[in-house]
C-alpha cells in the first residue's frame, strides 16, 4: 500500500535545514560514501558550503587524524549495513577541531537493497571538553 506523504518535499527540506545538526546523504560507491546532500546545519557545523564537498567522500572531515578508535566500529558498521554512533574529531574548513557525535543509519530500498546512508552530525565539543577536563582533576587529585 503507497501511502501519500503528508508533507510536501519543498516542507520537508526545510524542516531538514532548520536543524541545528548536520544532516547528510550519502550513496555507496566502491569503497567510498559519497555525498549527495548536506544540510544548512551541516554547513554551518563544519564551514564548507554544499558546492564544495558534494559528490566528495565524508572522510575530508577527518583531515588527517585517521587513526580514531571510533572509526573502526564506523568502517564496520558500514561493511555489515548497520546503525552505529560514534565520537570522531573532525575539521572545520578553516581547521578548528570540533568533537562530532556522529550517527549513521543505513536506508534500503523496497527490495532490501542498501541505498544510501543517512548521517546526523552532533557537535559535542563541550560535553568532551568538560569530560576531559573532570578526569584530568580527578588525576590531579588522586580520585577514580
Amino acid at each position: 500500500m503507497k501511502r501519500t506523504p503528508l508533507i510536501s518535499p519543498d516542507l520537508l527540506e526545510r524542516i531538514v535545514d532548520a536543524s541545528e545538526d548536520g544532516i547528510v546523504v550519502a550513496e555507496q560507491e566502491g569503497d567510498e560514501n559519497i555525498l549527495i546532500y548536506v544540510n544548512k546545519g551541516f554547513e554551518r557545523l563544519t564551514g564548507y558550503s554544499a558546492d564544495e564537498i558534494l559528490y566528495q567522500d565524508c572522510r575530508f572531515l577527518q583531515n588527517e587524524d585517521r587513526e580514531q578508535p571510533g572509526l573502526d566500529n564506523i568502517r564496520k558498521a558500514l561493511r555489515e549495513g548497520r546503525p552505529c554512533r560514534e565520537v570522531l574529531r573532525n575539521y572545520r574548513k578553516d581547521g578548528t577541531l570540533f568533537w562530532n557525535e556522529l550517527s549513521i543509519t543505513p536506508v534500503y530500498d523496497a527490495d532490501d537493497n542498501l541505498t544510501y546512508y543517512i548521517g546526523v552530525q552532533k557537535d559535542v565539543t563541550e560535553r568532551v571538553e568538560a569530560q576531559m577536563e573532570l578526569e584530568r582533576l580527578k588525576a590531579e587529585h588522586g580520585l577514580s
